[in-house]
């Protein structure tokens, strides 16, 4: 960020940024972060000592298979379109963050702001996606006619017998 913006957001002067920013350094050395600083910027980046450890953190996440939940999010994605996080978690039946996050960090799922309720998030499969699987849209995938509408007809089915139908224990009742 450029320091004018920096002092505009706090309130402060640029001085003041100058001076809290020779601070944060400061505090940050040994963290694994730092500070970088020219003389209208500053950037918050991982510490060189770090460096290692988060690339290979990284490269770790890169090379594990995204397995068959992963594969099963990205369906519901391309074929059902833009979705919540709980939308995808009602249609898989389990809690998806974990796998949501590895799509996320391997760049085949992005994410924005939901704008009918800020508290959450709209998943949608990224357009590098749709490249790699040779697709110039979401309609250009294998039985995309046949498989919209089946999820569409499961989403509504359900929708209808108030979401769900729970049993004695409480579990849902899938048939």
């Amino acid at each position: 960020m450029t320091h004018a913006s920096l002092a505009k957001s706090l309130g402060v002067t640029p001085s003041d940024i100058k001076a809290g920013l020779d601070v944060l350094k400061q505090k940050l050395e040994g963290t694994g972060l730092a500070v970088i600083i020219s003389d209208t910027e500053a950037s918050l980046v991982v510490a060189p000592e770090a460096r290692e450890a988060v690339v290979k953190t990284i490269k770790e996440a890169e090379e594990r298979n995204i397995g068959d939940a992963g594969l099963e999010i990205l369906a519901i994605l391309l074929y059902e379109g833009p979705s919540t996080r709980a939308q995808i978690d009602y249609i898989r039946g389990v809690n998806s963050s974990s796998t949501i996050r590895t799509l996320l960090t391997r760049g085949l799922v992005e994410r924005s702001g939901n704008p009918d309720d800020g508290r959450e998030y709209i998943y949608r499969a990224t357009t590098d996606l749709l490249a790699y699987l040779g697709a110039g849209s979401r309609e250009d995938l294998p039985e995309y006619g046949t498989i919209a509408p089946e999820l569409a007809a499961f989403k509504a089915g359900h929708t209808e017998h108030g979401a769900s139908a729970r049993t004695e224990t409480g579990s849902l009742d899938r048939d």
